[in-house]
């Protein structure tokens, strides 16, 4: 019988939205029942449960060549993690241009609107290995790849829009303090400990992304709920060959949002896989992530009008100087058909450009151009994981490298070198599509040294924490309080301390309270400038949406069905998913509706949504089951997370006099009534009603019911 397997190793040129799609099918295996087990090279397999043997119970064999291709195979599974950003997931998508930029770049993805440009984008973690977890507080990588018509562009970015050193030089510097220690490998994914912070509180620089990190924006919701920034200055070259500094930003439909840390925490252990399940749910769902892609531009000629050097990647520029102009959208609408080949062999490089866009002198990206290549070829066995289906160019790819480890493709002709007698392949202008770096004067003594103002590591720590809301500027607190909780060397305290009252004396005041150590004087010189921009809870850039957000119901068979269907309908329209948590898998039912359960109660926990719902319900039973711990710690808990929490019917008494005693107890009567407090949405009566609906979207859509973050958020 012929086998149904199809591996075509081709490459289809075609452009369009489903270009990558159609290129990577030429790779994917369709497995089905007609399709038998070969060897490496095609020969079917009888048997692959026993391996050959000298008599049923004698020794092996050297013979069983399939054995020996399968075990061997299996041996070598695993390729060398990356060193950093080890934990990710990755989903591709397109990017659509609406608004051409040819005052600022040649670069025909930013200048042709009728493009549908395919595009691969990996989020990750930064300090843990391949198996943590998802919700540690960390630094998430935002790496895309742009499969433009003239080659893979790729913007292999973060989260946050700085880092913490400012010269690759120092590199292995930063990622081996913020790792595991070496003489215990503890811990794990977290930055908790003395080697980080010793190198933190001994190296200036770090100040800036050192707030960042400790900020919310460490933890964030979701992968679509987060920003994705270039990190370094680089630079667009139009037509003319004009140049302007440029920053690159991602941002997100559904706004920044994060978790808190004690949800953080404990996703952590409930589903390390929170945020890659999140986003795969979504996608299946139909319900996709979207993001606005903007830059901001600063004329070559004015690269020196700010208090701050473009080259240096621990400095931001405020929005509030130079606006981001948004010119397009990326989309991400297609999980991985599988995680190996896509997304662990996909192998970004900071230095794939393409004509239009340049390089900086950043020396942070400059090494970075170095270094990421060269990790590639460490991961991938070779030279030659440019033709691994995922990293492979639409467009067509001719040059002269032959040979090494992995070669795929197979070139006709006799030259292999050029210039040669054939003029094939050649380079060809810039006028027909050639990359060439625009001429740029060079000057200067060979010097290790950077640039006079790289040295002012403060005036943007200070703009950051300025700019936090009285949340976020507690929430800081808290988190530097629970690292340097962590460190053991009393010293680091102290050199930690002098480092945060350099930058506030507020901020270094409560966490040398909470870390035992005395309070420093106030000597803080503080600007006092703020940014509209930055905070996530009342900046200008933000945006509140109930899109994307889930809501966990909590019912026993019969509910009250009224008030349970409306508020289905109500938050599907809302784009907010509705989620089914019952005593059992399976469903739920009430009269002759029946509803299934995507989750039980002891299969998830309120930190699993954005808001959860308890219906009411008749019967001894309803009462029983309403008193079990389970619900009583998901609404407790929700509401110490500061979600929204809404009721009705029966569970409206038990609320008030079990869940939450003494914290919420608005007069409520009449059926059908709807009255909040606190973030707590009380409908009387097992009736539906439109308000009720509407109250509990509207607060999704805000996020967090902040009123209640009064205190430490504590188990």
């Amino acid at each position: 019988m012929r086998s149904k397997l199809t591996l075509k190793p081709a490459v289809d040129y075609a452009t369009g939205s489903n270009a990558k799609g159609r290129q990577m099918a030429n790779y994917t295996q369709v497995v089905d029942s007609g399709c038998p087990i070969r060897s490496y090279f095609g020969v079917a397999q009888a048997d692959t449960d026993s391996s050959l043997k000298a008599g049923q119970r004698g020794p092996s064999l050297l013979e069983d060549y399939h054995f020996r291709e399968k075990i061997s195979h299996f041996d070598h599974e695993r390729i060398p993690e990356r060193v950093v950003h080890a934990r990710g997931a990755a989903f591709h998508g397109e990017f659509v241009l609406h608004t051409a930029i040819p005052e600022y770049t040649s670069a025909a993805v930013l200048n042709d609107t009728s493009r549908r440009t395919p595009v691969f984008l990996r989020f990750s973690t930064v300090a843990g290995s391949r198996g943590s977890a998802d919700t540690v507080r960390d630094v998430r990588g935002f790496a895309v790849r742009f499969y433009t018509e003239e080659g893979n562009w790729d913007i292999v970015g973060n989260n946050i829009p700085v880092f913490f050193i400012q010269d690759a030089i120092k590199f292995p510097d930063v990622i081996h303090a913020v790792k595991p220690e070496p003489h215990n490998e503890i811990p794990q994914a977290q930055t908790a400990h003395d080697n980080a912070w010793d190198f933190f509180s001994l190296t200036p620089e770090t100040a800036h992304m050192m707030l960042w990190t400790m900020s919310d924006r460490a933890i964030p919701r979701s992968y679509a709920m987060m920003n994705g920034f270039g990190v370094h200055s680089f630079i667009l070259v139009n037509a003319e060959g004009k140049r302007h500094f440029v920053k690159f930003h991602f941002k997100p439909k559904l706004g920044v949002h994060s978790l808190v840390w004690d949800e953080a925490l404990k996703l952590a252990g409930q589903d390390p896989d929170f945020h890659r399940r999140d986003m795969y749910d979504a996608i299946e769902d139909g319900n996709y992530a979207e993001w606005e892609f903007g830059v901001q531009v600063v004329p070559e000629e004015k690269e020196h009008d700010f208090d701050f050097d473009l080259l240096d990647a621990t400095k931001l520029i405020p929005e509030d100087l130079v606006p981001v102009k948004y010119i397009g959208t990326l989309t991400l609408n297609r999980n991985v058909s599988e995680y190996f080949p896509e997304t662990e062999q996909v192998a970004f490089c900071t230095q794939h450009i393409v004509p239009g866009i340049d390089f900086s002198n950043d020396p942070l990206l400059q090494g970075r151009n170095f270094s990421y290549f060269d990790t590639q070829i460490s991961r991938l066995g070779g030279p030659n994981f440019n033709q691994i289906p995922i990293n492979m160019p639409l467009c067509p790819v001719f040059n002269n490298q032959r040979d090494a480890m992995h070669r795929m493709t197979i070139n006709k002709g006799g030259a292999n070198y050029w210039p040669n007698r054939f003029d094939a392949p050649h380079p060809v202008p810039p006028q027909k599509g050639g990359f060439l770096s625009e001429p740029l004067p060079v000057s200067g003594t060979n010097i290790r040294a950077r640039g006079e103002k790289f040295s002012d590591y403060l005036s943007q720590a200070q703009l950051f924490y300025n700019s936090m809301s009285d949340v976020e500027k507690k929430h800081m607190v808290f988190a530097f309080s629970f690292e340097l909780g962590k460190v053991d060397d009393t010293g680091i305290h102290e050199r930690i301390v002098v480092r945060l009252n350099e930058i506030d004396h507020s901020l270094a005041k409560q966490v040398a309270v909470n870390i035992g150590q005395p309070v420093p004087p106030n000597t803080t010189k503080n600007h006092g400038k703020k940014s509209a921009f930055l905070s996530q809870i009342d900046g200008k850039a933000q945006s509140f949406t109930p899109k994307g957000r889930k809501v966990g119901i909590l019912l026993y068979d019969e509910f009250d069905t009224a008030p349970v269907l409306a508020l289905q309908t109500a938050l599907k329209a809302a784009g907010t998913m509705a989620m089914i948590v019952g005593p059992r898998k399976g469903s739920v039912t009430s009269g002759a509706t029946t509803l299934p359960t995507q989750f039980t109660f002891e299969t998830c926990r309120s930190t699993h949504f954005d808001a959860i719902y308890v219906a009411g319900g008749t019967g001894e039973a309803y009462t029983r089951g309403l008193n079990t711990g389970r619900l009583i710690h998901a609404v407790r808990e929700a509401y110490m997370h500061q979600k929204p929490i809404a009721v009705s019917g029966s569970a409206v008494e038990w609320l008030q006099r079990i869940a939450l005693p003494g914290e919420v107890s608005p007069a409520i009567s009449g059926e059908g009534k709807v009255e909040v407090e606190k973030g707590v949405v009380i409908l009387e009566g097992a009736t539906e009603s439109p308000q009720f609906a509407k109250t509990l979207i509207d607060l999704l859509a805000k996020h967090r019911v902040w009123e209640r973050d009064v205190g430490h958020i504590a188990a």
